[in-house]
């Protein structure tokens, strides 16, 4: 794995596809924008608390195995820590503490009053039963039982992982505490106090961005060709929303490859054949390639779904979008960025390009805590009003800062949560 320097004057060498030190870096470069002193970028860069669990789980071979989970809590200043689950055979500590900490700074960029978190397993779903699940899943809710609660810790779900996992997580939450408690996770099924229009809620956002900066770039929607790199809960999403909104979708993906077609693809068609057939292998109506090709495709939008360090310094300079919409998390590397940076291309970053999930997260849990719940049709309009406005304050704070929209958007979130510390002080 390489080692190389950002181009910012003082900064230190920086391992492009380390998560963790890619938020750092993106963080100091908000801070020293900000004037905050070196104790406070200290306190705010490190994560409050880390647990790492032991998971013994009896297979259904009879035999035992372990597994080894993560909670990463990395602050509290505006509220409970939220932030979702992920099984993953290649799950490790310092991507969970990057994307604890994306938590906190995608929270506090759309103003919802959560600290972040985030999880994971060491797995591989695609070899486990849907029993040797629900097992790892009780026993890792067992192991970090003692951090969650709907004031402290507030799951939901990531790769991998999705509503049923989030109702084994709330009943053994539950059956420890004795007591039904749903606004304990986000992310669950209606009839156990899920929101309407959660499952959406990322690639809305994901759209509604897109549409934003669209408008900023001075590009008609039916004028932008497309391309997802992704076809999940995201990407998938995401691109039926796009296309119902006018843009051309011309390429999605999955884990095996490709799909392609310049004359726009039939994405309800797409999702159809992905759910009948696992997988987007033998569709006929489009031409096949490989992942990393798709990234390079001529389009005017990219909207890269599916993983971290996608965009690296690697592949950027063939990136030929005008505009890339990061549904997932940490898509683009550091060096990426300033070569896109230095060619022009904006970038919506991460904290708020796909924020839409962790906003109607909110919305649940505030519903749980009520009592009271909301049609699909109020979740989506203030989803929207929280979107556009999120999107006003990040151009409004980057042209103030003449920086990128990601710089404008770390800027603005850690502002937001240097604030409140600064006012609460600290605890002696």
């Amino acid at each position: 794995m390489s080692t190389a320097t950002a181009s910012q004057a003082g900064k230190a060498p920086i391992d492009e596809f380390n998560p963790f030190q890619a938020m750092a870096h993106r963080f100091n470069v908000a801070a020293d924008r900000l004037g905050l002193d070196e104790g406070l970028k200290e306190v705010l860069r490190t994560p409050d608390k880390e647990l790492t669990v032991s998971i013994p789980v009896q297979m259904d071979n009879g035999k035992l195995r372990v597994f080894t989970g993560y909670r990463v809590q990395h602050n509290f200043s505006r509220g409970p820590c939220k932030g979702g689950i992920r099984y993953a055979p290649d799950v490790h500590l310092d991507e969970v503490r990057a994307l604890a900490a994306w938590m906190t700074w995608k929270c506090s960029v759309v103003d919802v009053p959560f600290g972040g978190g985030k999880g994971g397993v060491i797995c591989d779903p695609r070899e486990l039963s849907k029993g040797e699940l629900e097992r790892i899943t009780r026993r890792y809710t067992s192991g970090i039982m003692d951090i969650l609660g709907p004031d402290r810790d507030v799951p939901a779900p990531d790769v991998n992982t999705n509503e049923q996992t989030m109702a084994w997580l709330m009943d053994t939450y539950s059956m420890h505490v004795r007591r039904t408690e749903t606004a304990i996770v986000t992310g669950k099924p209606l009839a156990l106090g899920g929101s309407k229009g959660r499952t959406e809620a990322t690639g809305r956002g994901v759209m509604i961005v897109t549409r934003e900066a669209l408008k900023k770039l001075g590009m008609r929607p039916e004028n932008a060709r497309v391309v997802v790199q992704g076809s999940g809960n995201v990407g998938g999403i995401g691109a039926m929303l796009l296309a119902r909104e006018g843009l051309k979708v011309v390429s999605m993906s999955d884990m095996y490859g490709a799909i392609h077609n310049p004359a726009g693809l039939d994405v309800p068609e797409v999702l159809a054949y992905l759910k009948a057939n696992k997988k987007l292998q033998g569709y006929t109506k489009a031409e096949h390639l490989p992942n990393s090709a798709q990234l390079e495709l001529d389009c005017d939008v990219l909207v890269p779904a599916a993983t971290e360090n996608q965009i690296t310094s690697k592949n950027a300079e063939r990136v030929k979008a005008k505009l890339i919409i990061e549904g997932a998390n940490g898509p683009t590397t550091v060096l990426a960025d300033e070569i896109l940076d230095r060619r022009g291309v904006m970038v919506v970053p991460d904290i708020l390009a796909n924020a839409g999930g962790v906003t109607v997260s909110y919305f649940e849990w505030v519903q749980d805590r009520a009592g009271y719940f909301w049609t699909e049709e109020m979740v989506n309009t203030r989803l929207e009003q929280v979107m556009t406005s999120s999107f006003a304050a990040v151009e409004e704070t980057a042209k103030k800062h003449s920086c990128s929209l990601r710089i404008g958007a770390y800027i603005l979130a850690v502002g937001r949560v240097a604030n409140v510390y600064q006012l609460r002080g600290t605890y002696a």
